[in-house]
């Protein structure tokens, strides 16, 4: 049997991953969190926080294991999760869901993009991204065998050109993935390139894909889902997870809303993929989502404090930084080529970031050759030392 050809050579190649040898090479995260792992290094590398979840949410998860919620929950999720799913964007963005029939819990927010783009994009479909783009983006549309469009944003606000945008998306676009709050660059796009892509899916009958996962982690303001603005609800696919604003990146409940007939298309791919899980963690997620107002707006707070902490220490090391609106991450010009930078940063401060260029195409790659993305999402005393460490690189040779 070979294993030279087939999707997942495409979702390799589509990932930067494949080696001149044809075999898979690890990622540039793998490689950078086994640097920190090696030299003891604060690792702000890979976006996962170093607390636990809320007492409210741990507790409900222990209570749900004791009374027996260890089976198969239902195919869609539990209830209890998708009638608080629904409660949640009606409070917080006054978006009207039906729970049984308008939200699919998923295994991730991951999974629920994988379900969406290969249940709905058809091979030779394009499918437009604001780049730099969450890693995962790329393999799948590859593995749905539709073309990439990049949107390019720029430094340093990361905003794209909205020219540009309106250029990339024509009759073969199927799908605009928007990740907003965004990630790799802790940008939040603005109003008028929320309303641009919610006319131009209009114009050319395009679905649109909403990668909000950051959603309560704005520092300034609330976030904004397309879904809510005028004429996009019937076309709009939104996903969101728990991992980010709970502190449990592990569990793994993610979800997506979205009109009927989009999430019964999703679910039938999805049921092939996990088919369901983490039966206790659901009812611990429910349990987050109704938490008070208060706990949405501190998580917000805090995270913009550490992000301070973090922008305070880059701009320390003579970085210039993009100051992030929401997210766990921070993006520097190093002024230097940023994937040699990131290797040697390690042994040199004692700290491991990532080259953004990890989260671009090769067509776009030497537009960010000199960023590195560093994550915050870190107690504020593991911040404090990052940041002295990197203060000492000021007049060292970069």
């Amino acid at each position: 049997m070979t294993t030279s050809s087939g999707p997942w050579r495409r979702a390799a190649d589509a990932a930067g991953l494949l080696s001149e040898r044809g075999d898979v090479a690890p990622t540039i995260f793998a490689e950078m969190s086994a640097l920190a792992a090696a030299t003891g290094a604060i690792n702000l590398g890979q976006g996962f926080p170093d607390e636990d979840p809320p007492a409210e949410v741990l507790a409900e998860a222990r209570e749900a294991i004791a009374r027996g919620e260890n089976q198969y929950p239902p195919g869609r999720g539990a209830v209890g999760l998708r009638e608080a799913i629904a409660r949640h964007q009606a409070h917080h963005y006054g978006i009207a869901v039906d729970p049984d029939r308008e939200v699919l819990v998923t295994a991730g927010a991951t999974e629920a993009l994988s379900a969406t783009l290969l249940a709905l994009v058809e091979p030779g479909d394009e499918v437009v991204v604001f780049e730099p783009f969450y890693d995962a983006y790329a393999a799948i549309i590859a593995l749905a065998g539709a073309q990439l469009v990049p949107v390019p944003l720029e430094w340093p606000d990361f905003q794209p050109d909205l020219d540009r945008l309106a250029d990339a998306v024509g009759d073969r676009t199927r799908a605009i993935l928007v990740n907003d709050p965004h990630n790799p660059t802790g940008a939040v796009f603005s109003p008028d390139v929320r309303e641009l892509i919610v006319r131009l899916a209009e114009r050319h009958d395009a679905l649109i894909v909403t990668d909000e996962v950051y959603e309560h982690l704005v520092f300034d303001g609330s976030h904004t889902p397309i879904a809510s603005l005028p004429g996009a609800r019937e076309r709009t696919v939104s996903i969101s997870s728990g991992g980010k604003t709970f502190r449990a990146t592990g569990w793994k409940i993610g979800w997506l809303t979205a009109p009927q007939d989009l999430v019964t298309a999703v679910q039938t791919v999805k049921q092939y993929l996990t088919f369901t899980g983490g039966a206790p963690f659901q009812p611990a997620v429910a349990r987050g989502l109704g938490l008070p107002d208060a706990f949405f707006e501190e998580t917000a707070r805090d995270m913009g404090r550490k992000a301070s902490v973090l922008g305070d220490g880059l701009r320390a090391a003579g970085f210039a930084i993009s100051p992030p609106s929401a997210t766990y991450f921070t993006v520097a010009d190093v002024d230097d080529d940023a994937v040699a930078f990131c290797r040697a940063l390690p042994e040199r401060a004692g700290v491991v970031g990532i080259p953004l260029t990890a989260f671009s195409s090769a067509a776009h790659r030497e537009r960010y050759a000199t960023l590195v993305r560093f994550a915050a999402c870190k107690r504020i005393e593991v911040l404090e030392e990052a940041a002295d460490r990197l203060a000492q690189l000021r007049g060292s040779t970069r």
